[in-house]
């Protein structure tokens, strides 16, 4: 009896009786009618459990104490309560309920029955699947055991190939080691080979000085033996210069070849550098263009000042000490054609920056300057300076936005109207000797370019207005390679 007491206290059914009937009292008005049927037997079924428990425990009770212990109080509490219990719920159940009920549970009894069946045949199912999905995994675990054992048999095959692979790439790597050594010795050798040419050319070219002033002096050792009185007339008309050609005569032609392909490598190969460079931070193509232009311009300008420079100074140093069939003018020019590594470029590339920085036509991003195209400024201001050590020097041809196109002249790039008699602007310019073109520009040609006219300035009134167009024109071209002008266009 004590272990029935015991488990009715442990399962607390009268607490769980009570739970239930509170949240059934608070969920009353919102229920149906048949969920509260519902809740009210399953209130009832639980109140018969804990009575059958509860008889189980009396029945106990009563056998523990005897056949007389205990009979006073059943005949006092227990049968009066029974006989009061089913006195009052006898009216209450009439048999049509009573057959509803049983109904009911014939019902519930072949859903539970039917729920079982259906219950049943699913966990039949599920075994089935579960048996199909282990023989699936026994397959799958033998295809891996067969996948891994291949994969064990190529990583050793594998390890063998790297093991020959790796000793290839060295025998590679030491061919390739041997063939860079080769070509450095061969690059040497090339080296060697273009100092020993350019020295045999530097030789020919003072056997061919040395021959021609041997034959000179020879020619005068023997006028000046001859009695004649003809060759001392010659003498005395012949003029100023000396016959006898300077190392910078004898290699003006080569000079002049060399100087006119760099000029045009300058375009090819300086320039498109210079504008990769310009196009990250500019995106106009067309100000990037300006900005070239404007520097190999301005670099033309500045070297021949330098030149100039670089020339009066030589002159004066030369004049005290200059001895010789040459001329003064002649022995500077040779002079400055020995040591044009003499020539202070970096001078002149500050100059064209600044210059350059004061243009109104041009604009740059601040977070730059225009020390970024300071190679092209550079080789141009080299290129441009050893030009003017020519017989005759070359220069640029002017230019100037709006003027009319000249096909002789330019060549139209490949973005212009074909159809536009004016230059928008200048890509390119072109290279000429005195009055002759050597190498053509490049220029940008659209409809709606701004008309514009010379804005050199002559003379005076009376001398613009007495010159003719022709002599205008010659006369406005020499006064921009003066150098009053070149300083007045740095300012």
């Amino acid at each position: 009896m004590a272990d029935n007491l015991r488990r009715l206290t442990n399962t607390s059914s009268f607490s769980v009786l009570q739970d239930k009937l509170e949240s059934w009292h608070k969920d009353y008005h919102v229920f149906s009618c048949d969920q509260n049927l519902n809740r009210c037997c399953e209130l009832i079924e639980l109140t018969a459990k804990i009575q059958g428990q509860l008889f189980a425990i009396l029945n106990l009770a009563a056998a523990e104490g005897g056949h007389y212990a205990g009979v006073d109080t059943l005949k006092t509490r227990l049968l009066p309560w029974l006989g009061t219990c089913f006195s009052m719920a006898r009216p209450s159940v009439t048999d049509d309920t009573s057959l509803q009920l049983i109904q009911d549970s014939v019902e519930k009894d072949r859903r539970i029955r039917e729920l079982s069946a259906s219950h049943d045949s699913d966990v039949q199912k599920l075994e089935t699947q579960l048996c199909s999905t282990r023989l699936q995994l026994d397959s799958v675990r033998s295809e891996l055991v067969e996948a891994q054992n291949e994969l064990d048999e190529t990583k050793s095959k594998s390890a063998t190939t790297l093991l020959a692979t790796e000793d290839e790439i060295l025998q590679l790597k030491a061919d390739l080691r041997s063939a860079h050594e080769q070509l450095e010795i061969y690059k040497r050798k090339v080296e060697a080979l273009d100092d020993n040419e350019r020295q045999v050319r530097l030789l020919r070219n003072e056997v061919s000085y040395l021959s021609t002033e041997k034959a000179m002096l020879q020619d005068r050792l023997v006028r000046s033996r001859s009695p004649s009185p003809l060759p001392l007339l010659s003498r005395s008309s012949s003029p100023v210069r000396s016959e006898s050609p300077t190392r910078a005569q004898l290699t003006n032609s080569s000079r002049h070849a060399r100087l006119v392909s760099r000029f045009s490598d300058l375009y090819a190969v300086e320039r498109l550098e210079a504008q990769s460079l310009l196009r990250r931070f500019i995106s106009d193509l067309e100000m990037v263009q300006k900005i070239i232009f404007i520097a190999v311009v301005e670099s033309f300008k500045t070297a021949k000042l330098a030149y100039r420079h670089f020339k009066l100074r030589v002159k004066k140093t030369l004049s005290s000490s200059h001895f010789g069939p040459e001329t003064l003018e002649d022995a500077a020019v040779d002079y400055i054609v020995r040591n044009l590594d003499l020539y202070d470029v970096q001078t002149s590339i500050n100059d064209v920056i600044n210059a350059m920085n004061v243009n109104p036509r041009i604009s740059f991003p601040p977070e730059v300057d225009f020390a970024l195209i300071n190679t092209l400024i550079r080789e141009t201001c080299r290129v441009a300076f050893a030009m003017q050590t020519l017989d005759l020097p070359l220069d640029l041809a002017f230019a100037s936005d709006g003027e009319l196109f000249n096909d002789n002249k330019y060549r139209r790039s490949y973005d212009s109207e074909f159809s536009a008699p004016l230059v928008m602007y200048h890509v390119w310019p072109a290279l000429i000797e005195g009055d002759i073109l050597l190498v053509k520009g490049e220029a940008v040609t659209r409809r709606g370019a701004p008309w514009s006219r010379s804005r050199s300035r002559s003379a005076s009134p009376v001398r613009s207005r007495s010159l003719s167009p022709t002599r205008s024109l010659a006369f406005n071209s020499k006064r921009s390679l003066s150098p009053d002008r070149l300083r007045a266009s740095l300012l």
